[in-house]
């Protein structure tokens, strides 16, 4: 089901994807599955406990495509500029976790480490749950002012908080004009 919305949203065999906030990977295992041999998932999180977790279940499903990285982002994802074709910000840049500055500054990472025909998979979480408009409102605007476009919505069964939710996974495109340099 999950990686119904996934394929159909555009993840496909052979990507790079970075999925950012992985929580206990609810995203990255399906990620991995449809990425194939060819591709890997690189899942961030700033929970040791939770990416070691993350890392077994996966050996345990012989998904040996899936790196895990714990960093909290205070400056820079730990990525080469260019590297990645999907990246997954489910359920992770709204208030509960941060504040507008901190959300442009993950999306300036996104925009860098994303491959200049790369996308961004939004999923917003907590502000469409609880139906935080002018939240949600603010979270797109900042996406659009960071160097993103919508290009594809795709509504439907979506994994919050562990439990099934009607929800709607926004495709973001990586503008081609190179807005923030090499670093």
């Amino acid at each position: 089901m999950i990686e119904g919305i996934l394929r159909e949203i555009g993840v496909s065999e052979g990507q790079t994807v970075l999925d950012f906030g992985c929580g206990s990977g609810n995203y990255t295992l399906p990620c991995a599955r449809i990425v194939g041999e060819e591709g890997r998932v690189y899942a961030i999180d700033k929970d040791e406990r939770v990416l070691n977790k993350l890392a077994r279940r996966a050996k345990a499903l012989g998904l040996e495509n899936v790196r895990t990285i714990n960093t909290f982002v205070s400056s820079k994802i730990p990525l080469e500029t260019g590297s990645v074709d999907v990246v997954l910000l489910f359920d992770v840049i709204h208030s509960y976790y941060f504040n507008s500055n901190g959300r442009r500054r993950i999306l300036r990472e996104v925009h860098r480490v994303l491959k200049p025909n790369g996308f961004l998979l939004f999923y917003p979480g907590d502000p469409e749950v609880f139906n935080n408009r002018a939240e949600l409102k603010a979270i797109k605007e900042e996406i659009r002012e960071e160097g993103f476009h919508l290009e594809k919505k795709r509504c439907g069964e979506i994994i919050h908080e562990d439990r099934l939710v009607r929800g709607c996974v926004l495709r973001y495109r990586r503008g081609g004009v190179e807005k923030w340099g090499k670093g």
